[in-house]
């Protein structure tokens, strides 16, 4: 309000009238702050790419390229054919070029839940981006090992302050009746970086200069800025003010969000929940040190569905059971495994459809996490998965080593796979996210969200490491194969009993009502619970009329919030 004046935060009783109706506006925001799931999306589809390139493996390798050494020869020739297997980046390599952006992502999320306590949701995502640029130029750079782990490295700090905040911001400011829908389209980010990737190495794959690889990996500045620069005129999370006691910036950072005048009644209302819930949340969590702060991720009861303990488990398994589905040892590894079928004339370009049919697939989850649910789907999806991927084993292990011979086998691999993509793309990518922005106390939210984040990365990490030994045709490799899909399905199994037996469905609940709907139900009965008060009505803040003055820089809410 220029030149001054008061915001009457009276509160409400009324549980539908705690959140204004949604408008372009807030849509718009949300969805400019989901541009964050390029980077994630992008990295991952052009690592995989990259480490099947020709001129890629040759300086890595120092060795001769296949048709230079065997002039005239071909596929199908012994010679050529012998010394092709061994024209390949050796699995140490490739695990630990794919796996150490994961290591330094794995840190920096966890560290970006700090810094956005400390600095804001928008500012950390805006560092992130300044990071990431940095590592990019390392990777860029690169004619070697070691400069390039080290760029990914810098850059995988880069990404986690942004996976982990960007989830964080979106969930904090976007409408409860569409939140799921536009978290989502983070997942969907995802999916259309690793189809940018794909495309840009598919475009330059065949290059026999340092093109080949530079090219893709610079592409991923333009993401950082685009990124950087539109964070810098967004507006910051409300609840992050009302975290720091800056009542008068809550206010104008909500009246920006949900486009209504800072006097209205859905600010007024909105704005006294959110600060109801955080003075109770306070009255509970006793005031300690720096590291006391972080040991309150972990109180309470594991049998407590609102404990923060059980929460925090919660986040952290979610995370870790969407990367072992499997989904990203498809798109780390799928040119190389491709390669191996043997009758695919184009990995590269295989590759390429399964990102496609990623992409197609996730638009739906837009509408199925609002009208479905979050934990509806995810059982479905898990069930989905474990189908598909057994199927796959199942047709790779009845072919035997004669499937590199049998294109129908191949055929019916590649089908089942893309169906697979399509279950997790519209199911667990999604939901996943969306889950660990909900569940989390404001008190411990910014934490909570980056240790979920963590938990990704960490996973993430893993299997960039151990799957180049589990499926390569080297020396010293499992030389799985196919049979890899009976792992991947299996631990699709536990997915399902997680999702079935301790995942909440939050849909259509502000994050507020998530508080409270976890102290009074269970996972299981969860779909059946509705709101019936408010944080605000329950505290009589209504009663109370409580005035922020406009232009004073900190209100501390414990003084001026009489909790009766």
């Amino acid at each position: 309000m220029p030149g001054g004046g008061v915001v009457a935060v009276t509160g409400t009783t009324d549980v539908n009238r705690v959140e204004a109706p949604v408008t372009v506006k807030a849509y718009l925001i949300v969805a400019f702050a989901a541009f964050g799931g390029i980077f994630f999306g992008y990295d991952t589809g052009w690592m995989g790419g990259v480490l099947g390139m020709d001129y890629f493996i040759k300086q890595y390798t120092d060795k001769e390229y296949p048709d230079v050494l065997y002039p005239g020869q071909g596929p199908g020739d012994v010679d050529f054919d012998a010394y092709k297997k061994t024209f390949v980046v050796p699995q140490w390599q490739q695990s630990l070029t794919t796996s150490i952006l994961s290591a330094g992502t794995f840190f920096g999320a966890i560290i970006a839940g700090d810094v956005a306590d400390f600095i804001g949701r928008r500012m950390t995502i805006i560092l992130g981006c300044a990071i990431f640029i940095v590592g990019g130029i390392l990777e860029t750079a690169s004619t070697g090992l070691n400069v390039m782990v080290g760029g990914r490295l810098v850059a995988g700090a880069g990404v986690g302050f942004i996976s982990a905040i960007v989830i964080l911001y979106m969930s904090e400011i976007a409408p409860r009746k569409v939140r799921g829908a536009v978290v989502a389209g983070y997942q969907f980010c995802i999916t259309i970086g690793i189809l940018l990737a794909n495309c840009v190495v598919y475009a330059t794959q065949r290059r026999r200069d340092t093109g080949s690889y530079r090219i893709p990996i610079a592409v991923q500045f333009l993401w950082a800025l685009i990124l950087g620069f539109g964070l810098a005129i967004l507006p910051e999370s409300p609840r992050y003010f009302v975290k720091k006691g800056k009542l008068d910036k809550a206010a104008k950072a909500l009246s920006s969000v949900r486009g209504q005048a800072i006097d209205s009644e859905y600010i007024q209302d909105e704005l006294a929940e959110i600060i109801a819930n955080h003075e109770y949340e306070m009255s509970i969590v006793p005031q300690t040190s720096y590291l006391g702060s972080w040991a309150a991720c972990f109180e309470g009861s594991i049998t407590k569905p609102s404990s923060n303990l059980r929460r925090t488990i919660l986040g952290i398994l979610m995370q870790m059971m969407q990367q072992l589905t499997g989904i990203n040892f498809i798109f780390y590894f799928g040119t190389v495994f491709f390669q191996q079928l043997g009758t695919i004339d184009n990995p590269f370009l295989i590759s390429l459809v399964t990102t496609l049919v990623n992409v197609c697939s996730t638009p739906a989850s837009f509408w199925m996490v609002e009208k479905i649910g979050r934990r509806t789907i995810l059982i479905w999806g898990a069930a989905a998965m474990v189908t598909m991927q057994f199927i796959v084993g199942i047709i790779g292990a009845t072919a035997g080593r004669a499937s590199q011979n049998n294109p129908d086998a191949v055929r019916a691999m590649i089908a089942f796979i893309c169906l697979n993509i399509a279950s997790f793309a519209t199911t667990w990518g999604p939901a996943a996210w969306i889950v660990i922005g909900e569940i989390f106390p404001l008190t411990i939210r910014s934490r909570g969200v980056g240790l979920s984040t963590a938990s990704n990365w960490f996973w993430n990490c893993i299997i960039g490491v151990i799957t180049p030994y589990l499926v390569a045709d080297q020396e010293h490799s499992a030389r799985l194969g196919s049979n890899v899909f009976f792992m991947w399905g299996g631990l699709c199994c536990i997915s399902f009993l997680f999702a079935y037996f301790l995942v909440p469905e939050t849909k259509g609940l502000t994050l507020e009502q998530v508080d409270k709907m976890l102290e009074e139900s269970t996972p299981r009965t969860s779909r059946k619970w509705k709101p019936h008060s408010t944080f605000a009505g329950e505290m009589r803040l209504a009663e109370k009329n409580i005035e922020v003055p406009i232009g004073v820089e900190t209100v501390e809410p414990k003084t001026e919030i009489s909790v009766v």
